[in-house]
């Protein structure tokens, strides 16, 4: 990882409107699910009910969440990370190559990410699917999966620039 990385994101700043949103919905995501899966659990095994539904409320907030988490990675540099390559490259030089070729990958795969995201969203809008119990439209996880995507490609982009930027100085 480049040397000018802090805690909180790959360009120095300390997170800002999307890094606030993102954190944000990842701790909200995080207690509904955990919430629910008690709430189930209690539910289930302490008061005999079967709550309707609840299965797929959990997996909504479950896909928000890994999804969340993904870009989140993203933002931080801590996604296709190998320790033992960057720690054993010293030129500075070498290092924004390494970090380069790392997010030309990232940005190449994301790039199929997004198709592939693309056309599951719009098979769900051309041939509507519904959960069982609630009702709820299959593409709404499939939306999570595909601003996910964008994310993760807008992040490879700026790990691209920021790369190139320091091949140049270096």
């Amino acid at each position: 990882m480049p040397e000018n990385i802090d805690a909180k994101d790959r360009n120095g700043a300390r997170g800002g409107i999307i890094a606030f949103a993102l954190d944000f919905l990842a701790v909200v995501s995080a207690a509904v699910l955990t919430g629910m899966m008690a709430f189930l659990v209690v539910a289930r095994y302490l008061l005999g009910m079967s709550v309707v539904g609840l299965h797929e409320l959990i997996m909504l907030s479950a896909v928000a969440l890994y999804m969340t988490g993904a870009v989140i990675a993203s933002r931080k540099g801590e996604h296709l990370t190998v320790d033992w390559i960057a720690g054993n490259i010293t030129s500075p030089r070498k290092k924004a190559l390494h970090d380069l070729l790392i997010a030309v990958l990232t940005t190449i795969i994301t790039i199929f990410f997004i198709v592939w995201a693309y056309h599951m969203f719009s098979w769900g809008i051309q041939r509507p699917q519904m959960t069982p119990a609630l009702r709820i439209p299959l593409w709404i996880p499939q939306l999570a999966i595909g601003l996910a995507a964008l994310g993760c490609f807008c992040y490879g982009l700026r790990d691209i620039l920021d790369a190139i930027r320091r091949y140049r100085r270096n």
